[in-house]
């Protein structure tokens, strides 16, 4: 047992301010250890990214001491042990032995222990910017003991990794951000629903967005365009009209209805007449994702939804299906009743070279371009038979709107939509 020093000596002194250094060195390394040890890395990074001016500032000075989680725990931990472990022998020479058990427990609860890790878990990352430089000297001084350590745990748990969030997790974390939520978030209504259904847009299918194929309007190829067609296209309100041959589950193409204009309803002139264009088929369990980005291509903003023949076939979408559709007329019938812009690509493609032998002179190298970009999403009809769509099932349509209502998690209602509110 240590001689005890009496009150107002030198030595007194000496000993009473060491174990108040040690009482402070020992709450500062366990309020680091609860400060900077719960500081992710992806927190530090979003921080230094999108924070505040000075959180930035801070969280680039925190980033390469937390670098290394397991060194730093470890260097921490030992410091904090050495300052409890001497505080007992500094103490032991001021009091008796019970006093010291005593004050030593109780400064090292009060003030090494609950008002240290109270304060860094409020101002961690501002402490633990501002004492960076320390703890760099510190791992330094522990480097002999703290690096096999870590090293060991490095090996047995693992390096730290970043604690990413799952699609569930950022939903969750998303709705708690809103303001509906009571927390204090600033996320609107809308904001937390368009992000949740962007998250859940990737576990969505196409059968999950569809329009069934017995609620879709759609034409014959073989009808007429006369009044009662044209009233009832323009009743409908829609931009593209898919086209069936024989019946409606045998979608062929789709017809925009700006082509319509130039078209006179007294002519009646047939459907088959006007351009068609190809429309691409997609399996029913392709995700929205990849549907969206099949339709940013721009091949079509419309796609027919076909049944899957088997669980192992995989999803795809063929833009280019050709169709067989028996067109009972010949070629000069109906490059007749042809508009002048299909006559144009009727005559386009019988060139041998595209354009060689085609009114050399009629036409300009951009519109010979412009044709030949959008020639292979036309469906050519001249009086050859072409392939039959009739190997799937078409069991709906999709376009790129009803995507986008996924997304969005709300009706979209145009100006021709007739809706009640409940």
């Amino acid at each position: 047992m240590a001689a005890q020093h009496k009150c107002c000596e030198t030595d007194f002194f000496i000993n009473l301010a060491v174990v108040v250094l040690l009482v402070l060195f020992a709450g500062l390394m366990s309020g680091l250890t609860l400060g900077l040890m719960s500081l992710s890395l992806v927190d530090l990074e979003v921080l230094a990214k999108s924070g505040t001016p000075k959180d930035r500032k801070h969280a680039e000075r925190i980033m390469p001491v937390v670098n290394k989680q397991h060194l730093l725990l470890c260097t921490l931990l030992i410091c904090n042990a050495a300052a409890m472990e001497a505080l007992p022998i500094f103490l032991d020479s001021l009091v008796s032995a019970w006093g010291a058990i005593l004050i030593s427990v109780t400064l090292i609860l009060l003030f090494g222990e609950i008002i240290p890790q109270s304060v860094c878990s409020r101002y961690g990352l501002a402490i633990g910017a501002s004492l960076a430089p320390v703890v760099r000297i510190l791992i330094c001084i522990c480097f002999p003991i703290a690096y096999p350590i870590s090293k060991l745990l490095d090996y047995i748990l693992g390096k730290g990794h970043a604690a990413l969030f799952r699609r569930a997790e950022l939903k969750t974390l998303v709705s708690l951000h809103g303001n509906e939520a009571g927390k204090g978030g600033e996320l609107t209504h809308d904001e937390t629903t368009i992000i949740a259904g962007a998250l859940e847009l990737t576990e969505k299918i196409a059968k999950d967005a569809m329009t069934p194929l017995s609620q879709t309007f759609a034409i014959d190829i073989n009808a007429k365009i006369g009044r009662d067609l044209t009233g009832m296209i323009m009743e409908k309100g829609h931009s593209r009209v898919p086209v069936y041959y024989n019946q409606p589950s045998n979608i062929v193409g789709l017809l925009l209805v700006k082509d319509l204009l130039n078209i006179n309803p007294a002519d009646e002139v047939p459907v088959r007449s006007v351009t068609i264009r190809k429309i691409p088929r997609i399996k029913e369990d392709m995700p929205l994702y990849d549907i969206l980005n099949e339709f940013q291509k721009g091949y079509s903003h419309m796609a027919v939804v076909v049944k899957l023949k088997s669980p192992n076939e995989q999803p795809e979408v063929n833009i280019d299906n050709d169709v067989r559709v028996d067109i009972d007329t010949d070629q000069a019938k109906l490059e007749k009743k042809m508009t002048p812009k299909l006559q144009l690509l009727h005559q386009w493609k019988s060139c041998p070279s595209g354009a060689g032998s085609f009114n050399k002179g009629s036409m300009r190298g951009s519109t010979k371009k412009r044709l030949r970009d959008n020639f292979a999403d036309v469906l050519h009809i001249n009086g050859e038979p072409l392939l039959e769509l009739n190997e799937d099932e078409a069991i709906g349509i999709i376009t790129m709107e009803d995507v986008i209502e996924e997304l969005l998690q709300e009706e979209i209602y145009d100006e021709t939509d007739v809706h009640e509110d409940l």
